[in-house]
């Protein structure tokens, strides 16, 4: 899938910078929770991540950048090395396996029937006849989410897992919603 982003941080414009003038690939991972007070360090991070392909990029004149990154392969990270102001690693991929073949049609169903629930009436989706990996990966970038969500649905290690991944979520969201929130005041989060 592609993702959009601004990059203004003095750090991550130097990453982008190298990365158009080498192998146009950057590596995206999640901040471990409590992150907050080591955000200009090396706070921790979640293992897993997706490396990314830069396909589009604009330089702005004060310096940041606009650049779209088409996302290629999942990847663990093995080690973490210094020498710049952003994060460098080793990484080994993480294959994308199908899983139960044999269930995928069944829980696409279960997914699209949730988002419907979630809607809370008729959603038009434009289904066609996309790839499992495809419609899943573009379902898990588009809906809204929290990270913790996202990350748990990379870690699936087959696309079948995160189909099934993605329709407790969207269950668990839905009942949240019927239920007036977690309990603690808080409006709940609509899915869209």
């Amino acid at each position: 899938m592609s993702l959009p982003l601004h990059v203004f941080e003095p750090r991550y414009r130097k990453m982008v910078l190298d990365a158009l003038a080498s192998h146009r690939t950057i590596g995206m991972v999640l901040l471990r929770p409590g992150w907050e007070g080591d955000y200009e360090g090396r706070p921790p991070v979640f293992e897993r991540g997706c490396a990314g392909r830069i396909v589009g990029s604009e330089a702005l004149a004060d310096g940041r950048l606009n650049i779209v990154l088409k996302g290629h392969t999942r990847f663990r990270i093995v080690a973490e090395h210094a020498g710049e102001p952003y994060r460098l690693a080793s990484v080994e991929p993480v294959p994308e396996a199908v899983g139960d073949a044999s269930i995928l049609q069944d829980v696409r169903r279960k997914v699209l029937a949730a988002i419907g629930r979630a809607a809370d009436g008729p959603t038009k989706l434009v289904v066609s006849d996309l790839p499992d990996e495809v419609f899943v990966n573009g379902l898990c970038q588009s809906l809204t989410l929290e990270a913790i969500e996202r990350q748990s649905l990379l870690d699936c290690d087959t696309v079948s897992e995160r189909y099934l991944r993605l329709a407790a979520i969207v269950e668990f969201r839905t009942l949240e919603q019927s239920y007036g929130g977690a309990g603690n005041g808080d409006s709940p989060k609509k899915v869209h």
